[in-house]
């Protein structure tokens, strides 16, 4: 009789019993948590010192509504901001723009100039409080606006902490808000690694993100190896500019995705952060364990949710969430169960919350560290990604490097045939979905709540920013876009012009328009 093979989606069989035969020339057990090379851990005592960071996505319309959801999220429990742009501000428009129209504050807030930031984070303690920017093409001013808010409020930026996504080669991956060519775009985030390991040294200028390439359809290996490969290729055009490894090396961070197989998800973690310990100090000769660190943000997987019997997707994300906290993760955002086909009512958001909550206060997964540790199964599991990991990279290598293999589209393709290969097995079956191809229900669907557009908003935000224009000091301005300018055809770091250009109210447009006028624009490959 023939045995039924299982198969992981990142193409490993999954055998129907592990024993202590699998893992005789593991690692496993070798080190302890807090120890080199982390599989267990970064730190010694995990949650049971201090439970993971709580960063809801959030970001609404205007600065000034999206300032009442922050204080929404902080007076309920959250313990740190994760801010959404909306497409304009991704992509370096003003909301005045002709490409803007339609599009200022649908799918985050609308920033133009400081002011915004000023709003959006008015009564919001910056010391209490960590935020992360999820900003990418447009990051180097977004940074800028933030430490510049920052320094207007008093604060020391030398100890400022957050997080900027800020990873602009998975943008051509996975989601496409660039802007500049690929050379000239990864040029801007070197800017930022180095004048952040210069002046705001707690601050992490990169979050690598795994998260949005596995979302466009990589499997779980190539999601861990790209991201790796990214972060690398980051690190490698830092060093070149004279930083050593250990200034900045530590500040780097990771943002992966979670849906699909319980065990899978796990083990992709372990084995992974066990590699990068060993890539920073094997290849980069990092001395500070700091440096050797994947720290990482994961929660939940938009993949992974279905508007068909949404409600389904609060037991997914409960379940997400668990994998996060069994992975080892620093910080936590788990995407709410509406969002497969809406931005989130606070019911919903304030639901993910309380999941995450309930997992820190009541079941005990605090109690102890790494949990799963000594399992035949995951430790196996944990040693195949390890080399899966280290595998495909290699083939990232053959390509010529991830800069080479993004701006060529070769990733691109190979995701994307991916990603339809994965919907046509969700439509005909082959990829079992509850709810959606399994378990449906011949009834009506329920009716669902829509978030919709604020167009009174976008009007008064684009009346707010001819107002700035008009009230600011133009030839203040002026000068600063022109040096900033200067500095882009010196090809020298532009983080300290742009930092003075948004001090003066220069807007986000007209910072990224100077820098499109030197660099161009990037023009994307298609394959058919």
């Amino acid at each position: 009789m023939n045995e039924k093979k299982v198969f992981l989606e990142s193409g490993i069989e999954v055998k129907p019993l592990y024993t202590q035969e699998d893992i005789k020339d593991s690692e496993a057990g070798q080190n302890m948590p807090g120890q080199y090379p982390f599989t267990r851990g970064i730190h010694p005592e995990m949650y049971r010192k201090r439970p993971f960071t709580i960063r809801q996505y959030a970001g609404f319309a205007s600065p000034e509504e999206t300032n009442k959801r922050f204080k929404f999220l902080i007076e309920n429990g959250q313990t740190g901001l994760n801010v959404a742009f909306d497409l304009p501000t991704q992509c370096g428009l003003d909301s005045d723009h002709p490409r803007s129209f339609g599009e200022v504050g649908r799918v985050g807030m609308a920033v133009d100039t400081l002011d915004d930031f000023e709003i959006a984070f008015h009564g919001i303690d910056l010391d209490k409080i960590t935020v992360s920017l999820t900003i990418n093409g447009s990051a180097i001013v977004l940074m800028a606006m933030y430490f510049a808010l920052a320094e207007k409020r008093g604060y020391d930026i030398h100890t400022l902490r957050g997080t900027a996504q800020n990873d602009i080669l998975k943008e051509f991956i996975g989601r496409g808000t660039w802007i500049f060519p690929v050379d000239a775009s990864v040029k801007l985030v070197v800017d930022t690694v180095e004048y952040c390991a210069q002046n705001v040294p707690k601050y992490s200028p990169v979050s690598v993100c795994g998260y949005h390439i596995r979302e466009s359809g990589a499997n779980p290996i190539q999601e861990m190896a790209y991201a790796f490969c990214i972060a690398k290729a980051y690190t490698d055009d830092t060093l070149k500019r004279g930083v050593d490894i250990d200034e900045f090396a530590s500040r780097l961070s990771f943002n992966f995705d979670i849906y699909g197989n319980f065990f899978e998800q796990i083990a992709k973690f372990r084995g992974g952060r066990r590699l990068w310990a060993k890539i920073i100090r094997e290849e980069y000769h990092a001395k500070n364990d700091k440096s050797s660190w994947m720290r990482m943000i994961a929660g939940g997987g938009g993949g992974g949710l279905t508007k068909q019997q949404p409600e389904n997707n609060i037991i997914r994300s409960a379940y997400y969430a668990l994998i996060s906290t069994l992975s080892g993760t620093q910080t936590m955002a788990l995407c709410s169960y509406d969002e497969a086909y809406t931005i989130p009512t606070e019911k919903a958001a304030e639901l993910s919350l309380r999941t995450m909550q309930i997992l820190i206060h009541e079941m005990g997964i605090c109690d102890t560290v790494d949990p799963l540790g000594g399992s035949y199964y995951v430790e196996s599991l944990t040693d195949r990604f390890e080399k899966e990991i280290k595998k495909e990279m290699k083939s990232v290598e053959e390509m010529g490097g991830i800069v080479v293999a993004v701006a060529s589209g070769k990733i691109q393709e190979k995701v994307s045939r991916q990603a339809y290969e994965r919907e046509k097995g969700i439509q005909n079956g082959a990829i079992p979905k509850v709810g959606v191809n399994i378990f449906q229900k011949d009834e009506d669907p329920k009716p669902v709540e829509f978030h919709l557009y604020n167009e009174d908003a976008a009007n008064d935000q684009i009346e707010k920013l001819q107002r700035i224009k008009e009230t600011r000091y133009g030839k203040k301005v002026q000068t600063c876009l022109e040096k900033l300018k200067e500095n882009c055809l010196q090809n020298v770091n532009l983080m300290p012009a742009v930092m003075e250009a948004v001090k003066a109210y220069a807007s986000v447009g007209e910072i990224i328009g100077v820098m499109k006028e030197v660099y161009g624009e990037y023009d994307e490959p298609i394959f058919f």
